[in-house]
């Protein structure tokens, strides 16, 4: 569904986590669509995972509304730094993964909520088109490029949707960004099965981060084949 939300130029779309995400993201529609009468609609989705709900941290606001904030920082200081992305209810997965990391693997992961990838794309398309636009012109950094300036390691991003939804923006990070997503519906009789079988879960995104890091040559072949 957020896929045929892209050739909708009006349609704004989101996929909060959490009820602050939502509460602000409501309250921005409300002004954007009342109060400034801007001719936009809004998608949002819901799950009806039950988890409980986290307070809202500081200075998040703008991040949520723009598409993407770092959630959570990792108190575990190493020099395998990794970044976990996710949208929606698999961030609660995302988390899981980061313990594991941490725990298990000594690994810094730090955590993002991704709350709009198409926010994300239509603003790295339209920064792209005006630095084409202004060649003379000091180029203009994407939203994605300035939060993510100066961060060291790779990107993981887990999704319960396709795919492509977030290779679509991958090409702006600084760093090395693997894409983990499902490719269809209708597989599996439960979400965790279907996380499973897509291998987007927390076990598969701590996997995937090794082996990424495995192929940057920071980890041991015999570490990797341990995992």
């Amino acid at each position: 569904s957020h896929l045929l939300a892209y050739p909708v130029p009006n349609l704004v779309t989101y996929d909060p986590a959490f009820a602050y995400e939502l509460a602000i993201i409501i309250r921005d529609g409300i002004k954007r669509m009342y109060e400034d009468q801007e001719h936009i609609f809004y998608y949002i989705t819901l799950m009806n995972e039950n988890y409980s709900m986290p307070a809202m941290p500081k200075g998040v606001e703008d991040g949520i509304i723009n598409g993407m904030y770092k959630y959570k920082i990792s108190e575990t200081k190493s020099k395998l730094k990794v970044h976990l992305l996710g949208s929606g209810s698999i961030l609660n997965e995302v988390l899981k993964a980061q313990e594991i990391l941490e725990k298990n693997y000594n690994v810094s992961a730090d955590v993002w909520s991704v709350t709009s990838v198409k926010n994300l794309h239509y603003d790295a398309l339209e920064i792209e088109r005006w630095n084409r636009m202004n060649p003379t012109e000091t180029k203009k950094k994407n939203y994605i490029q300035q939060i993510t300036e100066g961060e060291d390691g790779i990107f993981i991003s887990a999704s319960d949707y396709s795919q492509i939804l977030t290779d679509s923006i991958s090409k702006w990070f600084p760093n090395k960004f693997t894409s983990l997503g499902t490719l269809g519906f209708g597989r599996s009789e439960s979400r965790e099965a279907l996380r499973n079988f897509f291998e987007v879960d927390a076990k598969h995104i701590v996997y995937t981060t090794l082996y990424s890091l495995f192929e940057e040559g920071k980890i041991s072949k015999e570490n990797i084949s341990k995992a």
